[in-house]
C-alpha cells in the first residue's frame, strides 16, 4: 500500500504537535493566574507571574523532550497575548485609540512573522539550537538549571520588560497622536523590516551557497548581525510609544536596554566566535564591515 508521507514529514507533524500542546498549555495557564490574580494585585505583577508561570510550562515539556529550542517561539509569540491582556483590562479596550490599534498591529506583525520564520527553519524534536547543544554538553549535570535560569527565565524575564512600553501604551490617558508616536512606528517598522529582509536573504543562501562560502551581500554586506539589528529596532521602537504615553515612562527604557545588552555581551559574541571558527575568511569580512549599525564598507 502507498504511503502518504514519508517518516520524516510524520515526524516533524508530531513535533510540532508537540510543541503546539505545549505553547496552548502555557497559554491556558496564563490566562487561568491572570484572570484569578487581576483584582489581587498590580496588572503589571499579574502578567509578570503569569508569563512566569507560562515558561514553566514550556521548561517542563523542554525537559522532558530534551530540547530546549521548544522554548524558541516564546520570545517572538509571549508579546501578543501580553498586549492583548493589558487591552482587555485597561479601561480603554472599548475605545481603543490610533496609537493602541497601531501599536496591537505591529506587535502582531513582529511575533507572528518571527514565529513563522523559526517554524520554517526548525527540524523537530531531534534538532536543538547549537548553543543549546554547547551548554548541555559542558555542564551535563547543571544543564537543568541553566536551561531553566539562563535559557528560559532569564529571556522570558527580558521580553517581559520590553512589554512594559505596551502596558503603558493601553494604561495611558494620552488618547493622541504624536511625534513619538510617528518616531516609534518608523523604527519599530524598520526593525521588522531589517529582520524579515536579513532572513530572507540568509535563508536563500544557505539553499545556494558552496562549501566554506560566507554570507557577505545583501544586509549582510553592511553589517554583520543584521537581524539582530531588526529585533533590537523593534524593542526601542516600543519604547517610543511609551514615552508618547507619558514621558514619565522614561524608566521603562530598562527593557530596549536589557535586551540590547544581551545581544552584544552574549549573543554577538558567541557567534562571531563560532564564524570565526568556522569560517578563516571571516576575520577580514569583520575589519570591512560594521558589527552591529549598518554602514559602508571599509576599505
Amino acid at each position: 500500500m502507498k504511503q502518504n508521507s514519508s517518516p520524516k514529514k510524520e515526524n516533524l507533524f508530531l513535533a510540532f504537535m508537540v510543541c503546539l500542546l505545549a505553547y496552548v498549555l502555557a497559554l491556558a495557564v496564563a490566562i487561568g493566574i491572570g484572570y484569578l490574580l487581576h483584582n489581587q494585585m498590580h496588572i503589571i505583577a499579574v502578567v509578570l507571574i503569569a508569563d512566569i508561570f507560562a515558561t514553566l510550562v514550556i521548561y517542563v515539556f523542554s525537559h522532558i523532550f530534551k530540547n530546549t529550542s521548544l522554548y524558541d517561539p516564546y520570545w517572538s509569540l509571549a508579546p501578543i497575548p501580553i498586549a492583548l491582556f493589558w487591552m482587555v483590562y485597561s479601561d480603554s479596550h472599548t475605545s481603543l485609540s490610533v496609537t493602541q490599534i497601531i501599536v496591537l498591529v505591529i506587535v502582531a506583525l513582529y511575533g507572528i512573522r518571527l514565529t513563522l520564520n523559526w517554524i520554517r527553519g526548525w527540524q523537530g524534536l531531534k534538532h536543538e539550537d547549537w548553543r543549546y547543544t554547547k551548554y548541555r554538553d559542558e555542564n551535563p549535570k547543571l544543564f537543568w538549571l541553566i536551561n531553566l535560569t539562563g535559557l528560559q527565565l532569564m529571556p522570558t524575564s527580558l521580553v517581559f520588560l520590553g512589554c512594559l512600553s505596551l502596558y503603558a501604551v493601553f494604561y495611558s490617558s494620552n488618547t493622541s497622536f504624536g511625534y513619538l508616536d510617528a518616531i516609534g512606528i518608523i523604527i519599530s517598522l524598520m526593525g521588522i523590516a531589517m529582520e524579515t529582509v536579513s532572513d530572507e536573504q540568509l535563508r536563500k543562501f544557505k539553499k545556494t551557497k558552496e562549501k566554506g562560502q560566507l554570507m557577505t551581500s545583501g544586509l549582510w554586506s553592511v553589517s554583520r548581525h543584521p537581524n539582530y539589528f531588526g529585533e533590537i529596532s523593534f524593542w526601542w521602537g516600543l519604547f517610543f510609544f511609551a514615552l508618547s504615553a507619558d514621558l514619565s515612562n522614561w524608566w521603562m527604557i530598562v527593557g530596549p536596554v536589557s535586551i540590547t545588552i544581551l545581544f552584544f555581551v552574549i549573543s554577538i559574541p558567541m557567534m562571531e566566535k563560532k564564524l570565526l571558527e568556522r569560517y578563516p575568511q571571516y576575520a577580514e569580512y569583520k575589519k570591512k564591515v560594521s558589527m552591529f549599525f549598518p554602514w559602508f564598507q571599509k576599505k
